[in-house]
């Protein structure tokens, strides 16, 4: 292939990419506004700018698109998580660290928080994006809370234990976030990180003396 046919393929590619992302941006603009339930593909083609024939050139359906932004979303979790993970020295100092990046990072982007709880909009009543969505999104936050339990192992725990310690951090950071979010928490008057640090302390103070 000459160089002049390899730049027009690139050009397309970057064109298409280039697309994707536009599509992307108001998709999760709408999903902000709207919620999955309430989105629609006229209604992100509208804001993107597109026809929805173009969109349905890159995504078959509204829960592809979800699929796709919760993904980024997760992903930018992830590492967010491992950033910090990554200049903690010892176990103790890990498991504090994956446990409250995790946190910091909803409680810093409520938005994405928002996303993540798409299965119970409407109530309740979970939704589902389809089998193999949801497996690959549950997946990727597993990757995100992955750091606790390998914290947790380090610290003697079992993979039995691990595995419900990193379900745990996940259920209370969840909690309290939803609190903090929705501002119940003011009635307790008690600063929603501290409820975090609390009871990452208490794990750390468990594993380390065995009580359990």
């Amino acid at each position: 292939m000459g160089e002049e046919a390899t730049g027009r393929k690139r050009g397309r590619y970057a064109a298409t990419d280039l697309k994707r992302g536009l599509i992307l941006t108001a998709a999760r603009t709408i999903f902000e506004r709207d919620g999955l339930d309430g989105a629609s593909l006229r209604a992100i083609a509208a804001e993107a700018g597109y026809t929805p024939a173009a969109l349905y050139f890159h995504f078959d359906s509204k829960e592809a698109l979800y699929a796709e932004v919760l993904g980024q979303s997760l992903a930018a979790l992830t590492a967010f998580v491992d950033a910090a993970v990554a200049g903690a020295a010892t176990p103790p100092q890990r498991f504090r660290a994956a446990a409250l990046a995790f946190f910091d990072f909803y409680a810093e982007n409520p938005r994405d928080l928002d996303l993540g709880f798409y299965l119970f909009r409407g109530g309740m009543r979970p939704h589902g994006l389809g089998r193999e969505r949801d497996r690959t999104l549950n997946e990727a936050l597993e990757a995100s809370l992955a750091p606790i339990r390998e914290a947790a192992r380090e610290l003697g725990a079992n993979p039995e234990l691990a595995d419900l310690i990193m379900a745990d951090a996940f259920a209370h950071a969840s909690g309290v976030l939803l609190l903090a979010h929705t501002r119940r928490i003011r009635m307790f008057g008690t600063p929603p990180r501290a409820l975090m640090e609390r009871h990452v302390e208490t794990e750390l103070d468990r594993l380390q003396h065995g009580a359990r």
